[in-house]
């Protein structure tokens, strides 16, 4: 029998909202409240409200915390500062990637880990297992633990209005990949300034009986300026704009960082850790340019790809796509998709099986989208 689909602290808010509903990773989650397109719209033009809540938070705390981090990931997290966050892989012996993780530095020996919902319990087991030889303790907060995420360049005027006037400046100067514990509209979180969508914003962390208070002060205070609330499908859409790869479909158990491009977060200098030498193999393959390597591609015509459709040059075919859709900031379908080395470097055409239709595509850099430089509030 399939386990119980999970809900968020923030079901009764989304209902009251309207939302359609998917489920996700084994969550029950907003896909969207209105339609994907306005939602993603306002993120890029002022700001989104998105309910993170089936992420995963896995604290590892002890004297060793760092050292215990340094051999489960790829990345070196020992040197991370306090208050900073990393990016980075769990991968597995063989070098295929089990999730992709940011982790918080919280103090010198506590280190928050977020691993994506699905992918969550396996995560866990993974450190437990991986830290056992260290004086360093993992422990699952996600059951207890809301995540909601501001994001859009709005943002910070936002969350700005909601903390006290003597804390207004350490929102003001967060920085990106940076955490603080702080008060937003009276409660306690830890505010950081992350996310996955190519704009500027904030991602909170509470404990799950602030979350309702907290997602309707957010709305409140960004009624304003343009905020609304956004599901999963704008969420996918944006982060397809920015580049940023999606565990499921461009980061799999079968796939390696170096084929994923993420080749540059891997520690090779770090003393063993899980999957080293199977990586140092890997990273030797991609630099021979052997095998595939994930690239983006901007469609020249009208039709949108979609994740497992062939990749084609002069009717063989080279790839296969892991996301698509229409580009709603640029006017034009873009995807990801893992292609033979050969025919990977920008400008090379493609065509794309679009349902049996040949669709016209190029090798295009990534990111597709950059948001443009800040300014004003």
């Amino acid at each position: 029998m399939n386990q119980a689909v999970r809900t968020t602290a923030l079901e009764a808010e989304h209902e009251r909202l309207g939302a359609t509903f998917t489920d996700f990773g084994g969550w029950r989650m907003p896909l969207r409240y209105t339609s994907e397109l306005a939602e993603h719209r306002a993120v890029r033009d002022a700001a989104g409200l998105f309910d993170l809540s089936h992420m995963g938070e896995v604290t590892v705390s002890g004297p060793q915390a760092g050292a215990a981090l340094d051999h489960a990931l790829v990345g070196r997290l020992s040197r991370v500062a306090v208050g900073r966050a990393k990016y980075s892989l769990l991968c597995a012996p063989d070098g295929g990637i089990l999730d992709d993780v940011i982790t918080y530095r919280l103090a010198e020996d506590r280190f928050l880990v977020v691993p994506n919902a699905g992918n969550t319990p396996a995560v866990v087991a993974e450190l437990e297992e991986r830290a056992a030889g260290f004086d360093a303790a993992v422990r699952d907060e996600s059951a207890a633990t809301s995540l909601v995420a501001v994001q859009g360049p709005q943002a910070e005027a936002i969350v700005r209005a909601l903390v006290p006037a003597d804390e207004a400046e350490v929102v003001r100067s967060l920085r990106y990949y940076a955490a603080t514990p702080t008060t937003v509209a009276g409660r306690e979180v830890l505010l950081a300034r992350t996310g996955y969508t190519g704009e500027d914003g904030f991602e909170l962390f509470v404990p799950n009986a602030q979350a309702p208070a907290l997602w309707a002060a957010l709305l409140e205070a960004g009624e304003s300026r343009g905020l609304v609330p956004a599901g999963l499908a704008a969420r996918d859409s944006l982060r397809l704009e920015a580049g940023m790869p999606l565990y499921g479909n461009e980061l799999t158990r079968d796939v390696d960082p170096f084929t994923a491009g993420l080749g540059g977060v891997v520690a090779l200098t770090k003393e063993q850790f899980v999957g080293r030498d199977a990586l140092d193999a890997a990273r030797e393959r991609t630099a021979a340019g052997l095998g595939r390597v994930l690239v983006g591609l901007r469609g020249l015509g009208k039709r949108a790809g979609r994740p497992h459709q062939a990749v084609l040059v002069d009717s063989e075919v080279v790839g296969e796509l892991t996301s698509g859709a229409p580009s709603p900031t640029l006017g034009h379908p873009v995807a990801l998709a893992y292609v033979d080395a050969g025919h990977s470097a920008v400008g090379t055409a493609v065509t794309v099986d679009v349902r049996g239709t040949p669709q016209p595509f190029e090798v295009v850099e990534l990111p597709f989208y950059r948001r443009p430089e800040a300014g004003g509030a």
